[in-house]
């Protein structure tokens, strides 16, 4: 049910939304949630959200730090950290002061870089935009 990754770093999840459930609402938690099935509203925490592969969230996230390996639509705002992980997808907008992306994962949409201590803004960058391909000289 939970995987394995959590356990072995000492992450204590208080709170899961398993495969084929649904929810639909408010969730707030000061601990570590994790997101296997879906989840659609507003996310106000000081923890951990992770969502894991299959999981699904939509809506206005704000946390103390996100690592994602399924789906979010939406705002994530994030304290400390946004981890990316395949076959994680992001698309919205992305706040944090630090934001991996791992090979394999997508983010489409805008990251606004803030300075952790006061919130500030550093840096803004769309991302996601499609190129058109340099055609060869023949």
């Amino acid at each position: 049910m939970f995987a394995k990754g959590d356990r072995e770093k000492g992450v204590e999840v208080v709170g899961f939304i398993g495969r084929g459930m649904s929810i639909e609402g408010r969730l707030c938690f000061d601990d570590t949630v994790r997101v296997e099935g879906a989840f659609k509203g507003e996310i106000d925490a000081r923890g951990t959200l992770v969502v894991g592969e299959g999981g699904r969230v939509e809506g206005d996230i704000k946390v103390g730090s996100a690592v994602i390996a399924g789906e979010v639509y939406g705002v994530l705002q994030a304290a400390s950290r946004v981890e990316l992980r395949a076959p994680g997808k992001v698309y919205g907008e992305i706040k944090t002061p630090n934001l991996i992306i791992g090979d394999g994962a997508v983010f489409d949409g805008k990251c606004v870089m803030v300075r952790k201590e006061t919130g500030e803004l550093v840096e803004e960058v769309e991302y996601g935009e499609t190129i058109e391909p340099i055609e060869e000289a023949r």
